[in-house]
């Protein structure tokens, strides 16, 4: 399993990286190593969140019409606004789209429970219309784990003015044959419990850290963390590595890794646009 940091800004696409995409990919080796046969021998790839910008940079690193799920944090612009050009991708496609094949795609798309009419309403559907041709909505049940090929996916609820979740995903490692890894993303959040309970003995913990100390202390909980508090909750479960994200371009990069490294022994570092992460 690996994961790409495809778009890493924080709130809004910086001047050298879209707004959050990360894309997770399982190789047909790994896959056959895990156990799949048939069809499932192959390779998978999933994508956490579609931010703004992220679809093109996306596209350096996979086809989106090989894409195996879309998986949402939550429903902010930078999180999901790609999921317009994804369907016009999907459907439109002028040798592969669902208009020229006559093939609906019905990609899974999971994310909060109003992601099939926000989706529809930033296409610009009217309501009695839908994306279900090329999109298979699902909403996540918090703790309730869904499989894609060899990965797993679990949502749980994190602290965020609306309705949020972070993501642990596990699948086949790349360094570790025979065994598993996990990956867990933060989505946007505050430290709260849920987030040290999603985190536990994470290989990789993705999390974000848009505010800094200090500056930010004015603006009122359950928004963002900080670097300390995300390196607080990387502490407390006892991750084992620790990349931080959601930056904006108007932060300093190096303040957040500074302040986790002052709470968190692990290694910490700063997501930047298409790294690609080994597990």
């Amino acid at each position: 399993m690996r994961l790409v940091t495809v778009g890493v800004a924080g709130s809004f696409p910086g001047p050298a990286s879209p707004a959050s995409t990360y894309l997770v990919q399982v190789s047909a080796a790994e896959a056959v190593a895990a156990g799949a046969t048939g069809d499932d021998a192959r390779d998978w790839n999933v994508v956490l969140d579609l931010g703004n910008g992220g679809l093109g940079a996306l596209q350096r690193h996979v086809d989106p019409l090989a894409l195996d799920a879309v998986a949402l944090s939550h429903l902010h612009p930078d999180h999901c606004a790609d999921l317009s050009g994804l369907y016009v991708y999907l459907r439109y496609h002028p040798a592969r789209g669902a208009v020229r094949t006559g093939v609906a795609r019905h990609l899974p798309v999971y994310g909060p429970t109003t992601t099939a009419e926000r989706a529809g309403a930033m296409y610009g559907l009217a309501p009695d219309e839908s994306m279900a041709s090329e999109f298979d909505f699902r909403s996540w049940e918090p703790g309730a784990r869904v499989r894609v090929g060899p990965l797993e996916l679990e949502p749980f609820r994190v602290f965020h003015p609306v309705e949020a979740y972070g993501i642990r995903v596990t699948g086949p490692s790349a360094v570790r044959p025979g065994e598993r890894a996990t990956l867990v993303y933060s989505g946007d959040t505050d430290l709260c419990d849920g987030l040290v309970a999603g985190a536990a003995g994470a290989d990789l913990f993705l999390c974000e850290a848009a505010f800094q100390e200090g500056r930010d202390d004015r603006v009122e909980a359950g928004i963002h963390l900080t670097g300390r508090r995300a390196g607080k909750a990387a502490a407390a479960a006892g991750a084992r590595r620790l990349l931080l994200t959601h930056i904006a371009s108007w932060s300093d990069p190096q303040v957040p890794p500074a302040e986790a490294r002052a709470v968190y022994d692990g290694p910490v570092a700063v997501a930047a646009p298409d790294e690609v992460h080994v597990l």
